[in-house]
């Protein structure tokens, strides 16, 4: 009789943990920055149909890096949860510390069953405020941790540069045109090899910007910015410069499509508790 195969519990969850952190780590990194009237979502992402960042109700918005059919299925679980919620009992009781708490349950029940394999997604869970100090930033990992951020928060990619970059030029209570070049500089902010500053100017074509707005008088207060208007609040940058390519034999980000041949239909998203 042969014995059996086994791996402890510890060195489980530890591949586990490696095999998802690779997979977020290797996509591009989106910042979470809160300004004067609200919250702020940037990220680089060339494609103009895959979202990255989106609205879940109406002071919610979601945003995640990762594999994009695995975070497609958690953000229509969340919309669906956020739509049944406020119809049966009121709007004002769909909150994103609630959407936070199902998104965590959901991410940790699936990272630590040994069925399948974890999610390689991170996820921030916005929510607007009638004041700046009810702004909230929830972060997500893949194993359904929460963290409350403040200020700015960072996932995927470099995230240690972009967030040491953020830490050093951002100021509290700035205004939108502002916040948003500190962002985009933030993203485009890189060290090569020798560990020198070798920034870049993203295009803006390749930029995915959204806010939630609190001084607009609609009840929904999620609004994408478009790059006509992008160009304006960013003003002159200097010569536009793509994200390298990715090596051929390495595998492609998840989060933005590589062969322009669209989304596949996402299978039927887990249920949320």
């Amino acid at each position: 009789m042969s014995t059996p195969f086994y791996v402890s519990p510890e060195q489980l969850m530890k591949d586990r943990a490696d095999f998802a952190r690779k997979g977020i780590a290797r996509g591009r990194s989106l910042v979470a920055v809160q300004y004067a009237d609200g919250v702020l979502l940037v990220t680089e992402n060339p494609s103009q149909a895959l979202h990255k960042v989106s609205e879940l109700y109406d002071r919610l918005a979601f945003a995640a890096v990762g594999r994009y059919n695995e975070f497609e299925n958690l953000r229509i679980a969340g919309v669906r949860l956020a739509d049944m919620r406020g119809y049966s009992y009121d709007r004002r009781d769909v909150t994103g510390r609630g959407l936070a708490n199902a998104y965590a349950q959901t991410l940790g029940t699936i990272f630590s069953s040994g069925g399948e394999k974890p999610y390689e997604v991170e996820i921030f869970v916005a929510e607007v405020g009638e004041r700046a100090a009810d702004d909230q930033i929830y972060r997500l990992t893949y194993e359904g941790r929460v963290a409350d951020e403040h200020g700015f928060a960072v996932m995927g990619g470099d995230a240690d540069t972009v967030s040491s970059y953020l830490s050093e030029h951002y100021a509290d209570g700035a205004s939108l045109d502002v916040a948003l070049g500190v962002a985009v500089a933030a993203l485009g902010h890189s060290k090569d090899e020798r560990g020198q500053d070798a920034d870049r100017v993203i295009p803006v074509d390749d930029l995915e910007v959204a806010v939630l707005d609190r001084t607009r008088t609609q009840p929904r207060k999620f609004r994408r910015i478009l790059p006509a208007a992008l160009a304006g609040l960013l003003g002159e940058r200097g010569p536009a410069e793509h994200a390298p390519e990715a090596h051929a034999s390495q595998t492609p980000p998840d989060d933005t499509p590589g062969d322009g041949s669209g989304p596949e239909e996402p299978p039927v998203a887990p249920p949320l508790a």
